[in-house]
């Protein structure tokens, strides 16, 4: 298929995250009487709000938790550039391109600081939706602001949720495999899968072989 824009996750396909994500994520369990590991793989790709009302529906305030989670994050240390990240926000593939993130917005502008790589034009973060992956709002929005249909566009994405998310939209997802199996992003409905977006610029003819 010939797909006329990239729409891609931030965390884990963009920039690894993972050591200050899991080191919040441990940080806020423990404090709520929560066991970290019972949190494990539950986080990626999905709205820190999403994340309590899941393992602890009972919370009063679930925005001031995911707030709290958030500014854990945040204040944690640096996320570290994936292979093809710069490639993709620096236009080279030749695709129109934009990131949907889980994010909110001041945490995805210190990934793209710390990392030292381009912010792009279309940004969809988690306070520009109502509706967090595995909804499909965020990947709808960014078609719609770069102009296309959702159904031309290719996904990349790590988590399950996100995958679900764009094939919700009506996208076509490569599952990136730095934080769930082969197995668990075909499962998700990803229609191929690639250890780096280096590689799935290849996979797509974009780039030349590595």
């Amino acid at each position: 298929m010939t797909y006329t824009a990239i729409l891609s996750d931030l965390d884990g396909v963009l920039v690894d995250s993972g050591p200050a994500v899991e080191a919040a994520w441990a940080t806020w369990a423990r404090a709520h009487g929560l066991d970290p590991a019972d949190l494990h793989g539950r986080f990626h790709g999905v709205r820190s709000v999403e994340v309590i009302r899941d393992v602890a529906p009972e919370t009063p305030d679930l925005e001031r938790e995911a707030a709290a989670v958030e500014d854990l994050v945040l204040h944690g240390p640096a996320a570290d550039v994936l292979p093809g990240a710069a490639t993709l926000l620096g236009g080279e593939s030749g695709l129109p391109f934009a990131v949907v993130t889980s994010c909110p917005g001041p945490l995805a502008a210190r990934r793209f600081h710390d990392a030292e790589l381009p912010a792009p034009a279309v940004l969809v973060t988690a306070d520009r939706v109502a509706h967090g992956k595995p909804d499909p709002e965020g990947y709808a929005l960014a078609a719609r602001e770069l102009g296309v249909d959702p159904a031309t566009c290719v996904v990349f994405e790590d988590a399950p949720a996100g995958i679900a998310a764009a094939r919700a939209a009506g996208a076509q997802a490569i599952g990136i495999t730095t934080t769930h199996t082969p197995a668990q992003l075909r499962a998700a409905g990803a229609v191929d899968v690639a250890p780096s977006v280096a590689a799935a610029l290849v996979l797509l003819g974009l780039q030349p072989e590595l």
